[in-house]
C-alpha cells in the first residue's frame, strides 16, 4: 500500500460517523462508509448503524468465533476438494500407470483435460453462485466431485481416465474463488491474506494426510483383487460426499441469517452481528452495495475485463506460480524414479507440504502487517531462483538425497497466491466485479497450470534439464512483472493524488457524496487509492 495512504489511515475502524458533523474529504477505501451507505437489498442493512462502537475486545471475539465456525469448515470443504484432486499423485506411487497402460504423456494430457474443464466451469459457476447462493452450490458442486471420484475406480482404460479427469475439473471448477468470495462478506480486506493462506494451507494439510493415507491404503492392493489405488479413490471419494451432505446443512446464508437445520440459534448475538456488518462496510462499503444474491449482468462483466489497473495480476496469475508447478505436481514421480518404496515415496512428500505452511502463513502475516504486497510476492519467486539453478547444475546420477532436499524446497516455496487473491479483492470496488475479477484470475492461474503441466516431458526425463531451463526463465520473466505491476498502480495513485489537490474542499464532498457516479467508475474515482 501506498504511503498517501498510511498516512490518510483513520485512526480506529470504529468510530462513529455522521454524515452532517464531516465536513472533509478523505482518499481510501476504508474512509469512505461514511458517504457510501448500503444499499435496501443488502441482508445486513437492519445491522448498519453509522454512530455504532465497539471495544477491541469484542470484535476478536467476533472475529475469533468467525474463525471457528465459518472458516474451519471451508477449509474442510477445501481439504476435500485438494484429496480428490491430489489423490492421482498418490496412486503414481502404485503403479498406475502401468496398470491403466498409459505413458507420462498421457499422464500430462489427463492433467491438462482436467485443466480445461476446470477453466470452462469457472466463469459460469461464478455466475450461478452468485445468483443462487453459496450455502447452496458449494455443497452441490462438492458432492458432485466427490461422486465422480468414487466412481473412477472403476476405469480401466485411456478413455476412462480422460472421461473421469474432465468430470472431476468441470466439478470443482469455481469453487475456490466462490469461498474466497463468500468469506470476504465475513471478514476486512487486512484479515483477509492471513485468512486465505489458512485456506490454501489446508491444500498443504490434505497433502499430508492424503499421504498418510495412500501409504496406508495403497497396501490394500490385491485386495478384492483389486489395486491399491481403485480402494484409494473409492474411499477419499466417499469421504468427500459425507463431507458435502454435512455443509448442505451446515453453511449460513450471510452473517446475519446463520441459522439451519443445525443451528437453531443464530451464531452471533443481536450486538456481534452489528459489530460483524459494520466493522465489514467500514474497511469495505462496496460489500454493503450488492446482495449476497444478486445476478451478474453482462455489463459488469465489461466494466471488469476492461479494467487496464487489474490486467498485470491477471498476468501475473498466468506465469508466477509456473516456476513450481511441475516439480510439486511430478514429485512422487521423480521420488519413485530415484528409487524409493511406495511408502517412502508418500512419507517423503510430507516435509515439503509442512514447510509450504509456515513459509505461507509467515509470509502472508507479515504482507498483512506492513500493508505491503509486491515484494512479498517477489520473495518468493527469489526463493525458486536459485534452487531450480541449483537443480539444472546438479550432475545426472545418484545424489538422491541431495536431489531430494532440492525439490522438497522448491515445493515447499512460499505460496504467495493469498496474497495476490487479497490484492486484486483489495483493488477493485465493486462487488459482482471482485467476484468476476476472482473468476478471471483464476481461470487465468489455471491455464498457467495448465501450461506448467507440458513442460515436462518424457524425452526429457528423468532430470528435466530442457525444462528447468524453461521455469528459471518463467520466473525471471514474473520477478519483472511484479515490479512493473509495482510502478504502475503508483503511478495511477499519482495521477489520482494530483487531480484530487486541484479540487476545492466544497468540490471534494460533493465528488464523494455522488453515489450514483462512484457505483459506476468504482476503483476509477479519484478518492479511491490501489494498494500494492
Amino acid at each position: 500500500m501506498g504511503v498517501d495512504d498510511i498516512e490518510d489511515r483513520a485512526p480506529s475502524t470504529n468510530a462513529g460517523y455522521d454524515y452532517d458533523s464531516d465536513k472533509s474529504a478523505v482518499v481510501g477505501r476504508d474512509k469512505l462508509s461514511n458517504v457510501v451507505p448500503p444499499d435496501d437489498k443488502f441482508e445486513g442493512k437492519h445491522r448498519w448503524d453509522l454512530e455504532a462502537t465497539w471495544t477491541p475486545e469484542e470484535e476478536k471475539a467476533v472475529v475469533r468465533k468467525t474463525d471457528i465456525w465459518l472458516m474451519s469448515w471451508l477449509c474442510v470443504m477445501f481439504f476435500g476438494l485438494q484429496l480428490d484432486r491430489g489423490n492421482l499423485s498418490n496412486a503414481l506411487a502404485d503403479d498406475f500407470l502401468n496398470d491403466m497402460n498409459l505413458t507420462s504423456d498421457d499422464y500430462n494430457n489427463g492433467t491438462t483435460i482436467q485443466l480445461v474443464c476446470f477453466l470452462a466451469a469457472e466463469f459460469p459457476v461464478q455466475l450461478i453462485t452468485k445468483r443462487y447462493g453459496f450455502r447452496r452450490v458449494l455443497p452441490i458442486m462438492m458432492f458432485a466431485w466427490g461422486t465422480v471420484t468414487w466412481a473412477q475406480s472403476w476405469m480401466h482404460e485411456r478413455a476412462g481416465f480422460y472421461v473421469t479427469r474432465g468430470l472431476i475439473g468441470a466439478c470443482e471448477g469455481g469453487f475456490i474463488p466462490g469461498a474466497i468470495l463468500y468469506a470476504t462478506y465475513f471478514y476486512t480486506s487486512k484479515e483477509l491474506a492471513v485468512r486465505l493462506s489458512v485456506f490454501w494451507s489446508t491444500l498443504n494439510v490434505a497433502r499430508v494426510i492424503s499421504a498418510l493415507l495412500a501409504a496406508g491404503i495403497l497396501e490394500m492392493r490385491g485386495i478384492g483383487g483389486k489395486p491399491g489405488w481403485f480402494w484409494l479413490f473409492l474411499l477419499e471419494g466417499l469421504l468427500t460426499v459425507v463431507l458435502a451432505v454435512i455443509s448442505f446443512i451446515y453453511l449460513p446464508a450471510s452473517p446475519t441469517n446463520t441459522t439451519g437445520l443445525l443451528f437453531r440459534k443464530p451464531w452471533y448475538t443481536e450486538r456481534q452481528e452489528v459489530i460483524m456488518i459494520n466493522r465489514v462496510l467500514r474497511d469495505d462499503p462496496a460489500k454493503g452495495l450488492t446482495a449476497l444474491k444478486e445476478r451478474i449482468k453482462w455489463k459488469d462483466v465489461k466494466d471488469t475485463l476492461s479494467d487496464k489497473s487489474i490486467w498485470g495480476l491477471y498476468f501475473i496469475g498466468l506465469i508466477a506460480y509456473i516456476p513450481a508447478s511441475p516439480v510439486q505436481g511430478y514429485l512422487t514421480l521423480t521420488l519413485k524414479r530415484l528409487g524409493f518404496s511406495t511408502f517412502n515415496t508418500n512419507m517423503l512428500t510430507i516435509p515439503s507440504a509442512v514447510l509450504q505452511i509456515i513459509t505461507m502463513l509467515l509470509l502472508s502475516f507479515s504482507s498483512d502487517y506492513f500493508e505491503e504486497r509486491t515484494f512479498h510476492c517477489l520473495f518468493g519467486e527469489m526463493w525458486i531462483m536459485p534452487l531450480l539453478v541449483a537443480l539444472l547444475t546438479l550432475p545426472d546420477g545418484g545424489r538422491e538425497w541431495g536431489r531430494f532436499t532440492l525439490i522438497t524446497l522448491v515445493s515447499g516455496y512460499p505460496y504467495f497466491h493469498p496474497i495476490v487473491t487479497s490484492w486484486i479483492s483489495e483493488n477493485t470496488f465493486d462487488v459482482k466485479k471482485r467476484a468476476i475479477a476472482a473468476a478471471v484470475y483464476n481461470i487465468i492461474v489455471q491455464v498457467g497450470s495448465l501450461i506448467s503441466s507440458q513442460i515436462y516431458r518424457r524425452w526429457d526425463a528423468p532430470y528435466y534439464k530442457t525444462g528447468n531451463k524453461v521455469l528459471v526463465s518463467i520466473c525471471a520473466l514474473s520477478a519483472v512483472t511484479f515490479v512493473v505491476q509495482r510502478i504502475v498502480l503508483v503511478h495511477l495513485n499519482k495521477k489520482k493524488e494530483e487531480k484530487w489537490q486541484q479540487m476545492s474542499s466544497e468540490e471534494k464532498l460533493v465528488y464523494q457524496n455522488d453515489l450514483a457516479s462512484r457505483e459506476k467508475e468504482g476503483n476509477k474515482r479519484l478518492d479511491f487509492r490501489f494498494a500494492y
